[in-house]
This record gives C-alpha cells, structure tokens and sequence, in this order.
C-alpha cells in the first residue's frame, strides 16, 4: 500500500488547490457584488448610461433629420440655374452642415465630451447634461448622412409625381419620401444607436458614474478586474443583444406590412 500514499497525496493536494481556487473565485465576486451592495453601484452605472444614450439618441435624430434635409434639399436644387432668396439661404445651410459634419466625423468622441465638459460647460456640474449634448451632437453628424442617403435613394420621379398630384416639397418629403427612406436606412439607423450605446464608455473621461466608471471604480476599490470587467462587459452585449432583436423585429414588421 506505500506505493498509494504518493497517489493519495497527489490527490488530496489538488483536490485542496481546486477548493482554494473555488474559494478565491466566491471571495472575488463577494467583494465586487456583494459587500457593501456594490451590485447598486453596477445598476446606477446602467441607468445612467441608459439615460444618456436615450436623450443623445433623441438629440442625434432630430439633429440629423434637419441637417439630412438640408443637405438633401441643397442636393436636388444643384442643378436648378434659378436663383432666389431661399435657394441662396440654403446654399449657406448647405455650407455650415458640411463643417459640422467635417468637424464631429474627424474628431474623436472622447476629445468631444471633454471639451463640452472641461471648456463648454466648464461652470456647470451637470455632467449627464454636457455628455448628452455631447453624444447626441456627435451622433447627429452620422445620423445626417445615413437619412441623407436613404432620401437620395429614392428615385426622383417620385418628387415629379407628387408635384402633379398637387402636393409641396414639405407634403412630399413627409408624406412619400421619408416613409420610404426609413424603411431603407432602418439596419444603418439601428446600428448607429448600438454603437452610439457602446461610445457613452468614454464618459467615464469626464467621471461621469455610468457603467464603465462605475466598473472601473469597484475594481479599483476591490483590487481585482475579473469580475467588475466582465460584469460591464456582460451588461453591455445584453443591451446590444436586445436592441438587436427589436431592431429585426422592426424591420421584419416593415416588410410584411409591404405585402
């Protein structure tokens, strides 16, 4: 039986590392989840992001409509030789859009939100307002050219078409065109919201307690990265996972109501 005891030992030994392995691990996530409520921590980080990324998402559609139908307008009436007051008021529209989007397009969104934080609204303690300014300025830039190429999809002889039905440029646009667009820009729409939901991170430059502040935060507290990490990881793909499903079953409805 001596020639056992090394076996057993060999055993017995792992048997203890695999408990002491188990042990560390709960010991872990006791003091990323548990001690002291610290999962709190985790759901406050969730709404504020969610709530960022809600009210950016609003400012970066209304932002990217107006100036998708500036530029749209500017686009058709290129090769009118016409001239008048509006043509000319929107030729400098024109002008200024293409400098936004030049400027948020070429610039990093973490420089961005500092500087509506540190320098724009340097006085302010607002953080969630001059992060949402921030984001939904940045999302409306590529908002703008995703609606801008939805409308230019549609074949003009629909604008003809409407016009000898009696309907104005406004009616058209609302009535015909965008209807139409939405359907077409609805994948791109969609992703420019999930990732718009991922950028909000960068907030954490600025110490705005979203998600990955907050994670950032406990494993600095905690000494341990796996499962603050993981957790604001985790949090975001399940987001992103059910932003994807509405967003299928969105587009999924809008082509069976074509039939």
């Amino acid at each position: 039986m001596q020639f056992l005891q090394p076996v057993l030992a060999s055993a017995a030994q792992d048997a203890g590392s695999s408990q002491g392995f188990w042990d560390e691990l709960w010991a872990s996530f006791e003091k990323t989840f548990i001690y002291q409520d610290r999962w709190k921590f985790f759901l406050d980080g969730l709404l504020a992001t969610l709530r960022i990324a809600l009210f950016a998402a609003l400012l970066g559609v209304l932002l990217g409509f107006l100036v998708a139908a500036i530029r749209s307008t500017y686009d058709m009436r290129a090769g009118s030789k016409r001239r008048s007051f509006g043509g000319v008021v929107i030729k400098i529209l024109n002008v200024l859009c293409n400098i936004y989007i030049t400027v948020i397009r070429g610039t990093p969104a973490v420089i961005q939100v500092m500087i509506m934080y540190f320098i724009i609204f340097a006085n302010s303690r607002n953080k969630e307002f001059a992060a949402v300014l921030s984001f939904g300025i940045n999302s409306g830039a590529y908002v703008a050219e995703i609606v801008r190429s939805g409308i230019m999809s549609i074949d003009k002889g629909q604008f003809e078409a409407s016009r000898s039905l009696g309907f104005d440029y406004k009616s058209t646009m609302y009535h015909i065109i965008l209807p139409q667009a939405f359907k077409n820009i609805l994948p791109a729409l969609g992703n420019e919201f999930i990732v718009l939901i991922k950028e909000t991170s960068v907030a954490a430059y600025v110490g705005i307690s979203e998600l990955t502040y907050v994670g950032n935060l406990i494993r600095s507290r905690t000494y341990e990265a796996f499962f603050p990490l993981i957790a604001v990881a985790l949090i975001y793909l399940a987001i992103v996972l059910l932003l994807s499903f509405l967003l299928k079953k969105l587009e999924r409805r809008l082509r069976n109501s074509d039939h």
